[in-house]
């Protein structure tokens, strides 16, 4: 467990970790291909009231920290799907978490 004592090291995970994963889009579109890979329609669907140019940065961004993968067949037009690197699978625990800290967040303060 985390103490909080203001250890260097932990302080630099926890911002790489929220500069990785920061804003309100990216865990959503992170959780939209975990089944299966998904084309771009597809993640925009999953991921209600994204529009196409801020869905189309964050998966950029999500590429570039190595969390999904973007593949492109040669088909006419081209195919382009996405889906989750292993280092992108590393963060089902969290989600699982997040999850569940939802639900009772939910429910403590909607009381649903």
């Amino acid at each position: 467990m985390l103490t909080g004592q203001g250890c260097p090291a932990t302080m630099l995970s926890i911002k790489d970790a929220l500069e990785a994963l920061e804003g309100k889009w990216k865990l959503l579109i992170l959780f939209s291909p975990s089944s299966r890979p998904k084309r771009f329609r597809q993640v925009a669907k999953d991921v209600e009231g994204i529009t196409d140019k801020i869905l189309s940065k964050e998966l950029k961004a999500l590429e570039a920290n190595q969390l999904v993968k973007r593949e492109v067949f040669s088909t006419f037009p081209p195919t382009v799907e996405y889906s989750i690197t292993p280092h992108g699978r590393s963060l089902e625990k969290v989600l699982a978490e997040l999850h569940y800290w939802g639900l009772a967040h939910r429910k403590t303060i909607i009381g649903k």
